[in-house]
């Protein structure tokens, strides 16, 4: 059986990465964890996240070291600005840089989309799910970051034809994956989001929870976020999910429902060679 997600030691970096996408040949990608930075404290040790309070020389260095890991200067980074939406944003070579070496000029940003090599996607987490796309034949890459609010939404199914507009892309030939992030045991939801699933997913949405005796739930999202992946076309073998939980691995990945909110932010990275 494939793996879904393996560890890769580049460096002082421990970085997770999926072969269904590497072994393509065609993108450089990984899932950062807390490991191998500079920061201190509750950001220990390798936060990308200039939003959270930390130290911003620390974040720059910890970019720094990630772009030494893939060989690729500062000014190729091009980040995400999260809102729970579904928008999903075109990057070209004219966002080089945006949300690290310069200011985003775009925001509610949770989707970036390109067929531009050599700009690297960045988005952020502490328990939400990424969402990596690769469409090999027509060389084009999605990133997108789906909490709740965006599973409920359909993430997955909006970058998939964001990126059919853009790019031509097909579902089926898309290659995507579904990154560390909370899982069911860990993430008890109200009876608000388990409606707003409802109101979108109808009974199929039974499925993606377990409904407790104190009135909560336990959401599951990766079920949920590989299944609108399958209803956009996305063929079942196509699709790795890591099977990583932020939560239950909160010394090595931040989480914000381990820590209290008190934390640091993951990466996802995805760039086209």
């Amino acid at each position: 059986m494939r793996e879904k997600c393996v560890q890769l030691e580049v460096g002082e970096l421990p970085l997770l990465y999926f072969p269904l996408l590497e072994e393509t040949g065609l993108v450089s990608h990984c899932f950062t964890t807390r490991r191998g930075g500079v920061s201190q404290g509750i950001f220990s040790s390798l936060n990308v996240s200039f939003s959270r309070g930390d130290d911003p020389k620390a974040v720059h260095e910890n970019f720094e070291r990630l772009a030494q890991a893939f060989g690729i200067a500062p000014e190729q980074f091009v980040c995400s600005d999260q809102t729970h939406t579904v928008h999903v944003r075109k990057i070209t070579a004219a966002d080089a840089g945006c949300g690290l070496t310069r200011e985003r000029d775009y925001t509610d940003v949770d989707g970036l989309i390109t067929n531009e090599p050599g700009l690297m996607l960045s988005t952020f987490y502490a328990d939400c799910v990424p969402l990596y796309f690769v469409d090999p034949v027509h060389r084009a890459i999605g990133l997108s970051h789906s909490g709740w609010r965006g599973t409920v939404g359909r993430m997955g199914a909006v970058t998939l034809d964001a990126m059919q507009k853009e790019y031509g892309t097909r579902p089926e030939d898309a290659l995507c994956a579904v990154g560390p992030s909370i899982c069911a045991d860990c993430y008890e939801v109200s009876e608000d989001v388990y409606r707003a699933f409802a109101d979108e997913f109808s009974q199929e949405c039974e499925e993606f929870f377990v409904r407790k005796k104190n009135g909560k739930y336990q959401l599951d999202l990766w079920k949920a976020n590989e299944r609108i992946l399958l209803h956009a076309g996305v063929r079942p073998e196509h699709i790795a999910v890591s099977g990583i939980c932020t939560c239950c691995n909160s010394e090595a990945l931040f989480s914000h429902r381990a820590s209290g909110g008190k934390r640091g932010n993951l990466g996802a990275f995805l760039m086209l060679h």
